[in-house]
């Protein structure tokens, strides 16, 4: 492990990660990570860079044991390549073109935009464009190519990421605002005119060195891979929601045990109907004999 690291540490210097920018750029905040200056550069301490990395190594690894994802962030021309190169070797997201305003506080416009692609992807596929006029098909080319360049890091990107790497947070300034508004934890490869406060784990270096960003994203990329290693898969997930099965000992004791009486409600007596008083008939009324009648007609 010493061996190791003394070999990353002499890669590292071979590439130019302790050089930071001419003393009249730096930020008075990254003075703790400042060794001295020489011909008015200065010059950055290689042990808080290794640091940094060991840090940043560390919390990957954790992060994407848990199930999250990364998201590795840099536009500018020298870290393009490894950040595209990396970050599909170990099947993470990545943005290395532009980054777009909104990406992550604004991923439903982003998410319709995705969807447009494989619209217009869908076209080349069936044939379908064959049948649009020569400006269209140009028209929508144009649109896929578009798309495509800026998207195609998070096309399989479906929730918020746990960690993002960013080179260069001064540059990436936008995305940074966007992770801390969402509580995204943010690792930076930051230079001596960079503010290390808007970081949570920064990693002082050389942000211009094409050779040093490769090395750096190249460990970040082994620790993302270690951490996918370790990460619980989907069988053993359903597993543990199911509920816990008792051993048979426990189940022969469960059985020995006899089982409490239930309390039964006791039959109640059936109410007594009450009888109902019959109404006494009336007698019937005999006729008057018809010598009454003639006698008060008289």
């Amino acid at each position: 492990m010493a061996q190791s690291q003394a070999e990353l540490v002499k890669a590292l210097v071979e590439a130019g990660v302790h050089f930071g920018h001419r003393v009249s750029r730096w930020n008075p905040k990254m003075a703790p990570y400042i060794h001295g200056k020489r011909n008015m550069i200065h010059i950055i301490d290689v042990r808080e860079t290794i640091k940094g990395l060991l840090r940043a190594k560390r919390l990957i690894t954790q992060v994407v044991a848990s199930g999250k994802d990364v998201l590795f962030v840099g536009t500018k021309r020298q870290a393009r390549h490894a950040i595209e190169e990396e970050a599909n070797r170990c099947g993470m997201h990545y943005v290395s073109q532009r980054w777009l305003g909104g990406t992550l506080t604004n991923f439903r416009t982003i998410r319709a935009r995705l969807n447009r692609l494989e619209e217009l992807e869908k076209l080349w596929e069936t044939g379908q464009i064959e049948t649009y006029s020569k400006k269209m098909k140009a028209t929508l080319s144009r649109e896929r190519d578009k798309i495509k360049a800026n998207l195609e890091g998070i096309r399989r990107m479906d929730r918020m990421p746990g960690v993002m790497f960013i080179v260069d947070p001064r540059r990436e300034h936008i995305a940074v605002k966007e992770a801390k508004k969402l509580g995204v934890t943010t690792i930076a490869l930051i230079d001596t005119d960079g503010d290390p406060d808007l970081i949570d784990l920064p990693i002082p270096g050389n942000d211009d060195a094409m050779r040093a960003i490769e090395l750096i994203v190249h460990e970040l990329a082994d620790a993302v891979i270690e951490g996918k290693q370790t990460r619980p898969e989907k069988g053993a997930d359903e597993q543990a929601q199911q509920p816990r099965r008792r051993s048979a000992r426990s189940q022969f004791r469960a059985e020995e045990q006899p089982e409490p009486q239930q309390h039964q409600p006791q039959p109640q007596p059936p109410v007594a109907a009450t009888a109902v008083p019959a109404t006494p008939e009336r007698p019937p009324v005999e006729p008057a004999p018809a010598e009454s009648y003639a006698a008060q007609s008289v």
